[in-house]
């Protein structure tokens, strides 16, 4: 029997178990997927066991890099690979978060805004802003609660070769065709009639619990409204068609094992 799984910590509350084991199902695969608790201890150890791929959380994105053969150029650039395949003993890393948002982005009908904001710093807003760029915009504001925490995503950006201007949650929102809320669950609950006063569409990586309060902000008005769990999907979906080597993967299956 072939194994993968997703390693995180904590892991539990983790929808990719349903999303991969409906992949297996409809393509009759006798894979199994399961939820490994893991620390950045664990991972060395965790990684020599016989998967064939393994899907990873924060902050494990980052720790395996170093421990893998081969990183793809955009996993790299981002600062992290959420999936790793094990093909022929080489461990394998790639990104594919940045390829669900933009997924989730285009099937809501996103596809060129004119001008964007990151809100928040970290990995995930690194992952927006290479989203961003392969949606034909190379540039952003990104807000942050202090200057110092848009660290992350500045580096990424200059490896993306993406333009950032910084600014903090102090300072006005930023009007702006898109916003990108890559912030924890109700981290953004205080600015989210700024932010629905700000934009007509908003892509809030939070899935749950759902809706955000910036999401019924934004929707209130008439604003589109894309939420994480079709990123979560999307991705999801083509790990699963870096792991397996099944193209398409069956996403319609994946989306109703969550819905």
């Amino acid at each position: 029997m072939t194994r993968a799984a997703v390693l995180g910590s904590p892991i539990a509350h983790s929808l990719s178990p349903a999303l991969h084991r409906a992949a297996y199902a409809e393509l009759g695969l006798d894979w199994t997927y399961e939820a490994v608790e893991c620390r950045e201890v664990d991972l060395p150890g965790l990684l020599e066991r016989p998967w064939a791929g393994l899907s990873l959380t924060m902050p494990l994105k980052r720790a395996v890099l170093p421990l893998l053969d081969e990183v793809s150029g955009l996993a790299r650039a981002v600062g992290g690979a959420n999936t790793v395949v094990f093909q022929e003993g080489r461990r394998l890393g790639y990104n594919t978060d940045v390829y669900g948002m933009v997924t989730a982005l285009t099937e809501a009908g996103v596809r060129s805004p004119g001008s964007a904001a990151v809100l928040g710093g970290g990995a995930t807003a690194c992952s927006a802003l290479a989203a961003l760029r392969d949606l034909g915009l190379p540039k952003a504001v990104v807000v942050v609660r202090s200057p110092g925490r848009a660290a992350e995503a500045v580096s990424a950006a200059d490896r993306l070769g993406v333009s950032v201007a910084v600014q903090t949650f102090a300072d006005a929102m930023p009007h702006a065709d898109l916003i990108i809320s890559t912030l924890p669950a109700h981290a953004a609950d205080p600015y989210a009639e700024a932010i629905a006063g700000a934009t007509n569409a908003l892509f809030d990586v939070v899935y749950a619990p759902w809706p955000t309060a910036s999401a019924e902000a934004v929707g209130g008005r008439g604003g589109i409204v894309v939420g994480g769990l079709p990123m979560l999907v999307h991705q999801a979906a083509r790990q699963v068609e870096l792991m397996t080597g099944r193209a398409p993967a069956p996403v319609e299956a994946m989306r109703a094992a969550v819905s």
